[in-house]
């Protein structure tokens, strides 16, 4: 499957019920905290993966994927493209079916890995927006 198909944008969305974000923060005013309120509010599961917070969105925050006790669907990435790669490495470690790199957060080298490793990948797409499309 290629990075940012509508194949895997739909799987995504389709089969994905919790979603572990990287760089959720609790500032309203941050795009992250906005796209994480919108998706569950659409059903989501959303699971803050942060060292510098303990609870968003009513949410438990962890400091890492490795610290979650439960299964993720999609690793969502808002952090910026230079350490995306270790987040991506960290979701093949860990088995998650999926990374999603937002808007603005790209790194081809970790997407390649990704693929490799056999997860659906969407980069430089904001999972919210085509979340609205489908809507």
């Amino acid at each position: 499957m290629e990075i940012n198909s509508n194949e895997a944008i739909e799987r995504i969305l389709e089969s994905t019920k919790t979603i572990a974000v990287v760089g959720l923060s609790s500032d309203p005013t941050r795009p992250s905290f906005g796209v994480s309120r919108y998706m569950k509010s659409h059903g989501y599961k959303i699971i803050p993966v942060n060292p510098n917070e303990s609870k968003i969105l009513g949410e438990m925050a962890f400091a890492t994927l490795e610290d979650v006790p439960v299964k993720i669907d999609l690793v969502n990435i808002f952090r910026r493209g230079s350490e995306a790669g270790a987040h991506v490495d960290e979701a093949i470690r860990i088995g998650v079916p999926a990374v999603w790199l937002q808007e603005g957060v790209i790194d081809d080298d970790a997407a390649d890995r990704a693929l490799r490793a056999g997860l659906v990948v969407v980069m430089d797409r904001c999972i919210a927006k085509e979340l609205q499309v489908r809507v």
